[in-house]
């Protein structure tokens, strides 16, 4: 059909504005960055306070994945399972496959349960068979990996479902294509199976534990089974750079199996995967529930529909693309982990269990829970955006301390731990209770965390297996936990003052589980436990300092020294760690004004740390003094110098999406400095508008009108048309739907919420 010139141009130039106009058309997995935290961390804090080679990047993984699944597909440029080493680096230049993985995103621990698939053309080759690679060779989103290996001139591409991930390789050239899939065990216990008359690939990779009980058995395996959708041709097994003509291997180093198949140019071979952590017939039956057919373009187009309805919970309006990248990219990276453990059948490993299942009759199992740091702001996201997924953690984490007897306070592949320090599934569970988000038994939830907070075990093995508070004994005689007292028993010895100031929190989290439930007894004491913070706080010197069984203080102290008695930090860093009374804290040091100078100082002499999470709530401490304007300021920096996009945009360990998290809140203007208390401490927004879509279709929107394009102080709050004296929004706030409206300017205002009264409260 012949358009005259005039129509045609018309249609040209409207074709223009349509593709070079993302503002409006892109779509939201678009601005997601897998590559970010990939690669070493370019942010200022990261390279002051990052002397460890493993703190200077985020450890985060390009996973192609559905929100909290079971298995991660990643490329593989790290081959084994070493800790602190995830299986992707932007800095390599050789791939080694695709991944099964159970990274823990952003972490510093290990994969476990997975498993490589290697595509290689030409001649069978079972050693130094990684294809050199560019970045300009990947494509990377959250539902689907894809590369082009120009050295075996092959095309492999995959993405997934809860459990499962389908793969296509496309032939660029007319060739012998071999896959080579190698069950990942550092511990030389892989299995891997063929079985020609089936047409699957079958295996296992036994779990081990690390920290408390390292080494150690977790008491089940990453389990994963293959289908193709074409006949395995040449088939068998091999070690090295050995090959032989078996079905099977076990139990041997760099040990796979390997399929070969005669492609022409252009064809391609589509194989589906079944993951699971019970066994291989669990496997199967994920994998004929969730990819039953060899249909790659269905199944990703499936999981990009489902990434872009959870990404569109949150709408923001920009002029910034580059905000756009990085609030989509953070909103990715906080739905990693927790973990789905369980078969779509509702069978799971039992919790520290020793490969028994169990049967859920309900729900979802979860594991893989960061708890140290998701707590802080990841899990009270989701207290907002998706109550019924909180429902089923709380639930998961409440049956593994029935099963294993105790509260776990870091439970990782499904197992005990003991990692870092405190105890805050208390915090979770309290929180998700108080809320009204949950159907678990209270009781017998509260039990079990009482259980932690006033028991130690009888038996010395079940402690050093990671059962039970540490140095919980020590906290009870002395009021804190003195220096004599080295936790030995712990991945993490020592930091004596750290674990006071996390129990002191925790006792205050129970404590507000025990009112609701009118046990008074319990209450008070666990609120009177709950202000212990103060007897590591030294009045002289303005900080929480390391001190003996004698009641007397550490000397020398230099309060911007990295010391033993603190976790991961400094004194001055640690000293606002009292997200339960920030007034009370204040008070201690003088009054409010003083806080606001002590924070003052954290900042001035640069020693505000965010790549860590005990400084998250700090920020937003200024809230509580006479210039709440400080927070404004402080979050604003913050956002702009400790996030961006890009390989190196993430300053620190994402650790399971906690610093994602903060950016989440932060941007959006309101940060849970106190999770269970279910108020939220006012900054002032990044964004124009922000609307928040709840579980039942309501809508929470956020509003700012700005003097001018820059404007960061906060000059006035309306909730739902009435003014808001105060600097806090509550849960039900949010819950209930609404709008909030942020009035702002150029400059600081000091007017606003800054008398006592309109502050939160504390204890």
């Amino acid at each position: 059909m012949n358009f005259p010139s005039k129509i045609t141009n018309w249609f040209a130039c409207i074709a223009l504005l349509v593709f070079s106009c993302p503002v409006f058309a892109q779509k939201l997995v678009n601005y997601v960055q897998p590559m970010a935290g990939t690669a070493i961390a370019t942010t200022a804090s990261a390279l002051k306070h990052g002397q460890a080679a493993d703190t200077r990047f985020a450890n985060t993984i390009p996973a192609v994945t559905a929100p909290f699944a079971m298995t991660q597909w990643t490329p593989e440029t790290e081959s084994g399972e070493t800790k602190c080493v995830p299986p992707y680096y932007y800095k390599d230049s050789v791939f080694n496959g695709l991944r099964g993985s159970h990274w823990l995103s952003g972490s510093c621990t290990q994969d476990y349960g997975s498993f490589t698939i290697m595509p290689i053309t030409g001649k069978l080759k079972t050693i130094n068979n990684g294809a050199l690679f560019k970045h300009a060779d990947e494509l990377s989103l959250p539902h689907l990996y894809s590369i082009n290996l120009n050295q075996y001139k092959v095309k492999a591409s995959v993405t997934a479902t809860e459990r499962c991930g389908i793969m296509q390789f496309t032939m660029q050239q007319a060739d012998s294509l071999y896959l080579l899939i190698k069950a990942n065990s550092d511990y030389h216990e892989g299995f891997v199976k063929v079985d020609k008359q089936k047409g699957e690939i079958s295996g296992y990779n036994p779990v081990h534990r690390i920290y408390q009980g390292w080494g150690k058995s977790a008491g089940f395996s990453g389990f994963f089974v293959i289908r193709f959708e074409r006949g395995l041709g040449k088939t068998g097994v091999f070690s090295g750079d050995n090959v032989f003509t078996a079905d099977s291997i076990k139990n041997d180093a760099g040990a796979g199996v390997y399929a070969g198949f005669k492609l022409n140019k252009g064809e391609k071979l589509t194989i589906r995967v079944g993951t699971s952590f019970t066994s291989l017939a669990g496997a199967r039956k994920n994998l004929q529930a969730e990819i039953p057919a060899f249909d790659f373009d269905k199944v990703a187009a499936n999981s990009e529909v489902k990434w872009e309805k959870t990404l569109g919970k949150i709408s923001i309006s920009t002029n910034s693309e580059q905000d756009k990248r990085i609030f989509y990219t953070s909103f990715y990276h906080a739905m990693q982990q927790p973990r789905l453990f369980n078969d779509v059948d509702g069978r799971y490993p039992r919790f520290a269990g020793n490969y028994q299942t169990e049967q859920l009759s309900g729900g979802n199992y979860y594991d893989d829970f960061s708890m140290w740091d998701i707590y802080r702001a990841q899990l009270p996201l989701f207290e907002i955006l998706d109550p019924s997924l909180i429902n089923n953690l709380a639930k998961s984490l409440i049956l593994k301390g029935r099963q294993g007897g105790w509260m776990p306070v870091f439970p990782c592949w499904n197992s005990y731990t003991s990692e870092m320090i405190g105890d805050h599934t208390a915090s979770v569970i309290s929180s998700a209770y108080l809320k009204g988000i949950t159907d678990f038994d209270a009781n017998d939830a509260y039990g079990i965390l009482r259980h932690n907070a006033f028991e130690l075990p009888a038996n010395r093995a079940d402690y050093v297996e990671g059962k039970g508070r540490r140095a919980l004994d020590s906290y009870l005689k002395y009021k804190y936990i003195p220096l004599e007292d080295s936790v030995r028993d712990a991945f993490h010895k020592m930091e004596q003052v750290s674990r006071t100031l996390e129990y002191a929190y925790d006792d205050y989290a129970l404590a507000q589980f025990a009112k609701a439930l009118k046990k008074s007894a319990d209450y008070n004491t666990l609120t009177n436990r709950a202000k212990y913070y103060a007897n590591v706080f030294d009045a002289s010197s303005g900080f929480v300092r390391g001190k003996h069984a004698d009641g007397s203080w550490v000397s020398p102290f230099n309060p911007d020294k990295k010391e033993t008695y603190i976790t991961e930090g400094t004194a001055r860093q640690y000293t606002f760690y009292v997200p339960q009374d920030v007034p009370g804290l204040a008070k201690l040091m003088g009054g409010a004004k003083n806080l606001e100078q002590a924070l003052d100082s954290l900042f001035e002499k640069g020693e505000y740390w965010h790549g860590n999470e005990p400084g998250h709530q700090v920020p937003f401490m200024y809230n509580y003094s006479p210039a709440p304007w400080k927070t404004q300021a402080a979050v604003r920096k913050i956002l702009a110098t400790e996030y961006s996009d890009g390989p190196g945009g993430l300053g620190g360990n994402d650790d399971a999406g906690q610093m994602s998290a903060w950016y989440l809140f932060a941007s959006m203007g309101f940060y849970p400095v106190n999770p269970v208390s279910g108020e939220y401490l006012l900054c002032s927004p990044l964004f124009d508008k922000i609307t928040i879509t709840l579980q039942n279709d309501r809508k929470f929107e956020i509003i700012c009108h700005k003097s001018s394009p820059g404007s960061m102080y906060i000059q006035a709050v309306k909730l739902n048309g009435k003014i808001k004296p105060d600097n806090f929004i509550r849960y039900n706030d949010i819950r209930n739907g609404g709008k909030l409206e942020i009035y702002m300017n150029d400059k600081p205002g000091n007017s606003w919420a800054t008398k006592p009264e309109n502050q939160p409260k504390g204890m």
